[in-house]
């Protein structure tokens, strides 16, 4: 795909992580991806301020749309014929409507994670999207960053080739700390959630990606307990629970956005899977960019396997570790291009996307009750 031989996007939404993850995302693609030819918020000022930060990273102007004015107002920006995608960047709550908006315009549609505030809305909507949308060949993906991640890929392939042997248990362990002085608190429909969980939902559908990439197979029933620790965080800050999955495995999911100090957010985290020949492990990391002189995020996979001979004597254990960059944004944009000219990888799946809401909404409501995770989506 080129710039030059596809019509544009449009970015809907102009909040944090428009700009700082899917703007540079759009930039390193550079022709792989279609022109930004529009940007959407409900702030005149924050769509101006998201163009001109456009200008810079990829050297074309968005047209500028907003509310308020029946001249430049997101109708406006749908009717447009050069614009023939959009990626949704939007509150929660308010992103089921817009999906819908866009596709009834015609548009494919990229639209941020959760793919909806509960398992019922977003069943719901995936329903409407197959059965009006999808017939006409209009794409809709969920952008989970954390599913197109090329370091949970690689840990969930090499658990497939049995370098751990057949999966026994696993632990997936994410403490945060959220303070109010956080960018991310300070968004107004973050302080205030009109929506399940909180930050929960918001950050904990990442977590829950991961394990759907790594695991092979199912997550099934879950039982757990959610609790608030900081009132600032309501209606939830914290979850613990135990998930089995479909092949008999199980494990520990426990997500926090209660750390009582930053200290707190590097003890016994991360990902471990542990299987009949060995153990998988997943870490965030950092390492310096020689060239940039500058350090970048990365995902690290530490396998660990050692086998029996045939008389049961444990051979000598072998390491393998994998380091892959972090670039899911840019990797789940290329794909839902890719998607829209016929080579659809199946990245961004709102069926997929929607499990993980079903994870994070059985966490919040279980009370110690085991959900069966496949009843509650198809009951939804």
């Amino acid at each position: 795909m080129s710039a030059s031989n596809t019509a544009g996007t449009a970015i809907l939404g102009a909040g944090i992580f428009a700009k700082e993850a899917h703007l540079p995302a759009l930039q390193t693609l550079g022709f792989l991806a279609p022109k930004l030819r529009a940007v959407y918020s409900r702030s005149e000022k924050t769509a101006r301020e998201f163009a001109a930060q456009a200008t810079t990273l990829l050297n074309a102007t968005p047209d500028v749309y907003y509310d308020g004015n029946p001249s430049f107002n997101l109708d406006t920006l749908l009717a447009r014929p050069d614009i023939s995608s959009v990626i949704v960047i939007l509150p929660i709550t308010q992103q089921p409507s817009i999906i819908l908006k866009a596709l009834a315009a015609g548009k494919h549609v990229l639209s941020e994670k959760p793919v909806a505030p509960d398992v019922a809305s977003g069943a719901k909507l995936i329903a409407q999207y197959e059965a009006e949308y999808k017939p006409k060949g209009l794409v809709w993906r969920v952008a989970e960053n954390f599913e197109a991640e090329p370091g949970y890929i690689a840990a969930g392939r090499a658990i497939a080739a049995g370098k751990i042997g057949k999966v026994a248990f696993f632990s997936s362990r994410t403490v945060n700390f959220m303070d109010k002085d956080s960018k991310w608190y300070k968004t107004p429909w973050r302080t205030v959630p009109d929506y399940q969980g909180g930050f929960l939902l918001d950050g904990g559908v990442h977590s829950a990606a991961a394990l759907r990439v790594i695991l092979p197979s199912a997550m099934t029933y879950l039982s757990g307990f959610a609790s608030l620790n900081k009132e600032w965080l309501a209606p939830h800050d914290t979850i613990n629970t135990i998930i089995k999955n479909a092949d008999g495995s199980h494990g520990i999911y426990e997500l926090s956005f209660a750390a009582p100090s930053p200290s707190r957010t590097s003890a016994g985290g991360g990902l471990v899977f542990t299987g009949a020949d060995g153990w998988l492990q997943v870490q965030q990391t950092r390492v310096r960019d020689l060239i940039h002189n500058v350090e970048k995020p990365i995902l690290r996979v530490t396998i660990k396997s050692a086998t029996r001979d045939a008389n049961g004597v444990l051979g000598p254990e072998k390491e393998e570790v994998i380091d892959e960059p972090m670039r899911g944004v840019e990797l789940e944009q290329a794909s839902f291009f890719a998607a829209i000219d016929g080579k659809d990888d199946g990245l961004g799946s709102p069926l997929g996307a929607l499990k993980d809401v079903a994870v994070i909404q059985a966490a919040l409501t279980s009370g110690g009750e085991l959900i069966d995770l496949e009843k509650l989506i198809s009951q939804s």
